[in-house]
């Protein structure tokens, strides 16, 4: 972890690596889908519903991103975990993966029910920035990712209602 400057508080502009290896860990069923080529892909082949809902969504994920990645706790090492608090948020981040894992699962293996979709897929990758920003005390990445969960899961929702 590299800490460049102080935004404020024990909150830095710095670099921390891991944040990025989280991304693209959560970014795993993307990158392996066309291996699967699943028979009905209605996430990949929504119609737009909301232009305005699509760019707020996009912004409000690369600014997760962004702030997982780049905004770091001055008291916080590559991998850290100095309280009970912590550990608990860090286990809920994990496992709100592992079960974003497992609805991708489902959704390969033909199990594309609305439920499915909406809460495996759509609401919980933005939970899972909630909580490591909680785990890393990252108020914005906290901030921003109650946000990107909101029009996230709106956005979608709309989409898949008009599709």
């Amino acid at each position: 972890m590299t800490k460049w400057l102080n935004l404020y508080g024990k909150q830095y502009l710095g670099f921390w690596a891991l944040g990025l290896v989280l991304f693209v860990l959560q970014e795993i069923p993307y990158i392996i889908m066309p291996l699967f080529h699943p028979e009905k892909n209605p996430i990949m082949n929504m119609q737009e519903s909301s232009l305005v809902l699509e760019v707020c969504e996009k912004i409000l994920g690369v600014v997760c991103i962004v702030l997982m990645t780049f905004v770091v706790h001055g008291d916080a090492g590559f991998f850290s975990i100095k309280s009970g608090k912590e550990k608990l948020f860090f286990c809920v981040a994990m496992g709100i993966l592992l079960m974003n894992f497992g609805g991708w699962y489902l959704y390969f293996t033909g199990h594309q029910s609305l439920a499915v979709m909406m809460i495996f897929i759509v609401a919980l990758p933005p939970l899972y920035y909630v909580f490591i920003g909680l785990w890393r005390e990252n108020i914005p990445l906290v901030a921003v990712g109650i946000a990107f969960l909101v029009v996230h899961f709106v956005h979608v929702l709309g989409n898949l209602k008009m599709g």
